[in-house]
């Protein structure tokens, strides 16, 4: 009874060349990560496995005909992809290595950074909760940030902004995923019917506001959410077109027969910390409650009519008392449906809770009730009330509509990964908004993997062993052990297992790979 469970987040930055509208956004890419790569310098050998990937597989239960899926979709096959991007290197058995010689990391924190589609890709480790979610990804925004910095200092680059944000203001969206390991015996038709209201209607609380309504802002406003007007389906397979509300990717990266991995894309990129946290958290407590195989019949009548076209009403109502229509006709405000998730949920775990857990429930009934009250008392942890707040008082302080360019200027340099250049990070240093990890822990996450996933055995093998490790995945380290005809791939489709407590003890014992494997056939077969 609780909030834990593996979750990670893969955020996709907004990329600038200042200057050069037409600069390649896929080659600054991959100069941003090329960049980054010789800060860490030997860290940066081992490659990503593909092995085990198949972003065709579609939760509904079938697969996508390859010969008819969008290029976008083939993410388990950079060779398909990444044309663009420069020669091939040579492929090591086992090991299908990307186009460019660093456009694909895996960093000593278990994380992976590399370029997808036309953007840098920061995909954190895996973590066992909404805390330690929010820490790992404070350390993608500053690898993004030493990335930028090491790329400016390089002559003759180019300089590079980055924007952790989800749209470019003229029809183009990026993502900022969330991932949850959850029990595979939960009906796919219960996530799709129990989460859609849900996820609809959580940006009240989760969404990071933006200027201009519609996908190219053609409307002048200001909106809850940077993503909503970017969803056209309630249910599909597709992350990058026709984006749905539930995505039905099915690829675990764990053992099929047991998790299931809920990608969901509907979400957007956060700065403020407590945003992240109790977006990661409630969707969990949700996850929580269809695994309990015993949803209350409250949740049964919050299907609503036409969910993809009420998560832009939703986005588009900063008063919060638009009535979205239900599939029985009634009709309910966005905080009056998270209030039935949140009692459903509060009564079904009882007192028997931990910790975060009982924060979670308790910030979240507390946020319900000021948002409703007064959404401005939210500022500090609620970020697109943080961003409204400062946008309205430059409107009255100049005189300015919504359509005033400068209203856009200041929405994108609230992003902006440079603290020297960020409004958030204005902000943040005032102590505006409540910052729930210290500067301290980011730093170590920068360079360190959790220690209770199989995130800790991926990024300390690369940490200490360097070029001994070929390539990793999420499910698997490959080892370049001398003597050895092949590659040695280490499988781990267990996400508990490989944690410190696990392997720390073989690792510590192993001065090199050799050594190692030896170590781990020893104790662990």
């Amino acid at each position: 009874m609780t909030v834990h469970r593996m979750m990670g987040i893969e955020t996709e930055y907004g990329v600038l060349q200042p200057g050069q509208p037409m600069a390649n956004p896929m080659a600054l890419s991959a100069a941003v990560v090329v960049a980054y790569a010789q800060t860490v310098g030997e860290g940066a050998t081992a490659r990503w496995d593909y092995e085990g990937e198949d972003p065709l597989a579609d939760a509904r239960g079938f697969r996508l005909d390859r010969a008819a899926a969008h290029p976008d979709q083939l993410t388990d096959s950079p060779a398909e992809r990444a044309a663009t991007l420069g020669r091939f290197h040579r492929r090591r058995p086992g090991v299908d290595e990307p186009a460019s010689a660093a456009t694909s990391l895996v960093l000593t924190n278990g994380a992976r950074l590399y370029v997808d589609h036309a953007h840098p890709e920061y995909s954190s480790p895996e973590v066992t909760g909404p805390r330690d979610a929010v820490r790992w990804d404070r350390a993608g925004e500053e690898v993004m940030r030493r990335a930028a910095a090491a790329l400016a200092a390089e002559p003759a680059m180019p300089d590079v902004a980055l924007y952790k944000n989800n749209v470019d203001g003229k029809g183009q969206s990026y993502g900022t995923h969330e991932n949850y390991l959850m029990d595979r015996d939960v009906p796919f038709g219960d996530v799709v019917r129990y989460l859609t209201p849900f996820l609809v209607t959580r940006q009240v609380f989760t969404g990071a506001g933006r200027v201009g309504l519609g996908q190219r802002s053609e409307v002048p406003g200001f909106q809850l959410s940077q993503r909503a007007d970017y969803i056209e389906n309630d249910v599909g397979l597709e992350t990058t077109f026709n984006r749905p509300i539930i995505n039905t990717r099915d690829e675990p990266h764990a053992d099929a027969a047991r998790y299931r991995r809920l990608h969901v894309i509907v979400g957007d990129a956060n700065l403020l910390e407590v945003a992240t946290w109790l977006k990661l958290a409630t969707t969990s407590l949700v996850l929580w409650l269809l695994e309990q195989d015993a949803v209350p019949l409250a949740l049964d009548a919050m299907a609503l009519d036409d969910a993809v076209a009420e998560t832009r009403l939703v986005s588009h109502d900063t008063t919060l008392t638009h009535r979205l229509t239900l599939a029985d006709g009634r009709q309910m405000t966005a905080l009056e449906i998270q209030r039935v998730y949140l009692d459903v949920i509060r009564d079904a775990l009882g007192d028997d809770v931990d910790a975060e857990t009982r924060a979670v429930l308790d910030r979240w009934d507390s946020l319900l009730t000021r948002l409703g009250k007064d959404p401005m008392s939210c500022a500090a942890e609620v970020e697109w009330v943080a961003k409204l707040r400062l946008l309205e008082g430059m409107r009255r302080r100049d005189g300015i509509g919504w359509d005033d360019p400068r209203l856009a200027a200041l929405d994108l340099q609230w992003s902006d990964v440079r603290p020297e250049r960020s409004i958030y990070q204005r902000l943040a240093a005032s102590g505006a908004v409540e910052i729930l990890v210290s500067a301290d822990e980011v730093a170590e996450a920068v360079h360190a993997a959790p220690v209770d996933t199989r995130a800790w055995f991926r990024g300390e093998t690369i940490r200490r062993y360097g070029a001994g490790v070929a390539a990793a995945g999420w499910e698997s380290v490959v080892l370049d052990v001398p003597g050895e005809e092949h590659l040695v791939r280490l499988p781990m489709a267990e996400p508990a297992r490989g944690s410190r407590e696990h392997v720390g003890e073989a690792l510590d014992a192993s001065a090199d790979v050799a050594t190692l494997l030896e170590e781990l056939r020893r104790r662990h077969g």
